[in-house]
């Protein structure tokens, strides 16, 4: 007989509500196989519960803190109140694309005719060879099976996989942008602007995103940085008008953002 997989203290879980009672509510983690807990109404929200049922409902999909693991008794205490909106988004984000990864590894194996035990040995492989599955799924759409050079798979299963990511996966874009000022009054300055330019846009990128860089009217510039994620974008955003600023500088310039 397997020994239950639990999650550990202070890890963030996705819970389905199977019960609600007077006292809480009981769920089924959905990352563990066979695994339950609690959710005490103290834990329920940082105000007082008048009615239970306006927080937790039969059937709600919730991400929830795991406070205490009692691996004898089989309990496990969570807490929805604890958990802050961003973690509940991000959380929420990684488990769809999760599920999406193992759909898109199934659909594979579906087309190749693979027994269930084989299609399982890619998943475990692609989890244990790869950071992130599904970034790399997301790769495969605009790359093809060139997105899974690095991993040990046959050329059949890397075609597959392709093919069903192309199906299954919508390419999203997060694109962010500031206004910067970028002066310099020595002999040299048009060129030093322009270098402090050129230079912003070759900041290293993450995989598919975009820098572009346009005058308004000197001394402005409008930067856009376009990535497949918000926070990426964010960053690239960032080290593109570091890196402007930085270089005028060197030139005896100034460069600031001004939006």
């Amino acid at each position: 007989m397997s020994v239950p997989n639990y999650p550990e203290v202070g890890d963030l879980a996705i819970a389905t509500v199977k019960r609600v009672v007077d006292y809480g509510g009981y769920v089924r983690l959905d990352e563990y196989e066979g695994i339950e807990g609690l959710i005490h109404i103290s834990e329920l929200s940082t105000t007082w519960v008048k009615n239970i049922r306006e927080h937790v409902r039969e059937g709600q999909k919730l991400v929830l803190k795991v406070l205490r693991v009692d691996r004898e008794r089989a309990q496990v205490d969570l807490s929805l109140r604890r958990v802050t909106g961003r973690e509940k988004t991000d959380k929420m984000l990684e488990w769809k694309r999760s599920k999406k990864a193992d759909s898109i590894i199934k659909g594979a194996g579906e087309r190749l005719k693979a027994d269930a035990e084989t299609t399982e040995k890619i998943r475990l492989l692609l989890s244990e060879k790869l950071e992130n599955p599904y970034e790399t799924f997301q790769e495969a759409v605009e790359e093809g099976e060139e997105a899974f050079a690095k991993v040990e798979i046959s050329p059949e299963w890397a075609t597959a996989l392709a093919e069903v990511s192309r199906s299954k996966v919508k390419l999203e874009k997060a694109s962010l942008t500031a206004t910067i000022e970028l002066t310099c009054r020595a002999p040299e300055g048009i060129e030093a602007i322009r270098t402090a330019l050129v230079n912003a846009k070759k900041v290293k990128k993450p995989r598919g995103a975009t820098v572009r860089i346009y005058a308004i009217g000197a001394p402005r510039y409008k930067v856009e940085a376009t990535t497949r994620e918000y926070s990426e974008a964010e960053a690239l955003l960032k080290s593109v008008v570091e890196e402007a600023t930085a270089t005028l500088k060197g030139f005896g310039g100034e460069g600031r953002r001004t939006s």
